[in-house]
Protein backbone atom coordinates (compact mmCIF):
# COMPACT_ATOMS: atom_id res chain seq x y z
CA UNK A 1 0.00 0.00 0.00
CA UNK A 2 1.82 3.02 -1.13
CA UNK A 3 2.03 6.10 1.85
CA UNK A 4 0.26 9.15 0.93
CA UNK A 5 1.82 12.85 1.53
CA UNK A 6 -0.11 15.79 2.63
CA UNK A 7 -0.41 18.24 0.06
CA UNK A 8 0.41 21.42 2.00
CA UNK A 9 3.35 19.92 4.51
CA UNK A 10 5.19 17.34 2.36
CA UNK A 11 4.55 14.93 5.63
CA UNK A 12 2.79 11.24 5.67
CA UNK A 13 -0.50 11.56 6.38
CA UNK A 14 0.30 9.80 9.92
CA UNK A 15 1.96 12.16 11.15
CA UNK A 16 1.16 15.58 9.42
CA UNK A 17 0.99 18.56 11.68
CA UNK A 18 -1.28 20.63 9.32
CA UNK A 19 -4.03 20.49 11.69
CA UNK A 20 -1.76 21.04 15.03
CA UNK A 21 -0.63 24.27 13.13
CA UNK A 22 -4.15 25.68 11.70
CA UNK A 23 -5.38 25.20 15.88
CA UNK A 24 -2.40 27.30 17.04
CA UNK A 25 -3.14 29.94 14.54
CA UNK A 26 -6.91 30.35 15.55
CA UNK A 27 -7.65 33.30 17.47
CA UNK A 28 -10.89 32.04 19.60
CA UNK A 29 -12.93 34.48 21.25
CA UNK A 30 -15.53 32.70 23.79
CA UNK A 31 -18.55 34.68 25.40
CA UNK A 32 -22.33 34.09 26.86
CA UNK A 33 -25.11 36.16 24.96
CA UNK A 34 -28.48 36.50 26.24
CA UNK A 35 -31.49 35.48 24.48
CA UNK A 36 -34.99 35.56 24.54
CA UNK A 37 -36.93 35.01 27.85
CA UNK A 38 -33.13 35.54 29.71
CA UNK A 39 -31.66 32.81 27.96
CA UNK A 40 -27.77 32.20 28.07
CA UNK A 41 -25.57 31.10 24.99
CA UNK A 42 -22.52 29.77 25.07
CA UNK A 43 -20.86 31.58 21.79
CA UNK A 44 -17.48 30.23 20.42
CA UNK A 45 -16.61 33.19 17.94
CA UNK A 46 -13.53 33.37 15.59
CA UNK A 47 -13.24 29.26 13.91
CA UNK A 48 -11.42 29.31 10.73
CA UNK A 49 -13.87 27.07 8.70
CA UNK A 50 -11.32 26.15 6.03
CA UNK A 51 -8.97 24.89 8.32
CA UNK A 52 -10.99 23.22 11.54
CA UNK A 53 -13.53 20.83 11.21
CA UNK A 54 -16.52 22.93 13.12
CA UNK A 55 -19.48 20.51 12.61
CA UNK A 56 -17.26 18.38 14.34
CA UNK A 57 -16.21 20.43 16.49
CA UNK A 58 -19.38 21.66 17.95
CA UNK A 59 -20.86 18.11 17.87
CA UNK A 60 -17.67 17.41 20.73
CA UNK A 61 -18.70 20.36 22.60
CA UNK A 62 -22.34 20.11 22.36
CA UNK A 63 -21.43 16.25 24.13
CA UNK A 64 -18.86 17.69 26.59
CA UNK A 65 -21.16 19.91 27.72
CA UNK A 66 -24.47 17.91 27.32
CA UNK A 67 -26.21 20.50 25.76
CA UNK A 68 -27.82 21.97 22.20
CA UNK A 69 -26.35 24.15 19.96
CA UNK A 70 -25.55 24.64 16.36
CA UNK A 71 -22.56 25.88 14.43
CA UNK A 72 -23.31 28.30 11.54
CA UNK A 73 -21.23 31.36 10.02
CA UNK A 74 -17.79 30.21 11.37
CA UNK A 75 -19.41 30.20 15.26
CA UNK A 76 -20.53 27.68 17.58
CA UNK A 77 -23.58 28.43 19.70
CA UNK A 78 -23.92 26.31 22.94
CA UNK A 79 -27.47 26.01 25.28
CA UNK A 80 -26.21 27.65 28.53
CA UNK A 81 -23.07 29.01 30.03
CA UNK A 82 -20.67 26.57 29.52
CA UNK A 83 -17.54 29.24 29.87
CA UNK A 84 -15.47 26.93 31.88
CA UNK A 85 -16.23 23.65 30.49
CA UNK A 86 -15.31 24.71 26.81
CA UNK A 87 -12.24 27.02 27.45
CA UNK A 88 -11.15 24.01 29.19
CA UNK A 89 -11.76 21.63 26.49
CA UNK A 90 -10.58 23.55 23.65
CA UNK A 91 -7.55 24.67 25.40
CA UNK A 92 -6.74 20.77 25.87
CA UNK A 93 -7.24 20.18 22.20
CA UNK A 94 -4.56 22.96 21.65
CA UNK A 95 -7.03 26.11 20.44
CA UNK A 96 -5.89 29.94 22.27
CA UNK A 97 -8.82 31.12 23.89
CA UNK A 98 -9.83 34.72 24.88
CA UNK A 99 -12.83 35.24 26.92
CA UNK A 100 -15.00 38.38 26.79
Amino acid sequence: MPETVCPTCGLPNEICICEDIAREQQEIILYTDTRRYGKKMTIVDGIDESDIDIDELASELKGKCAAGGTAKNGRIELQGNHIDKVKSYLESKGFPVEIR
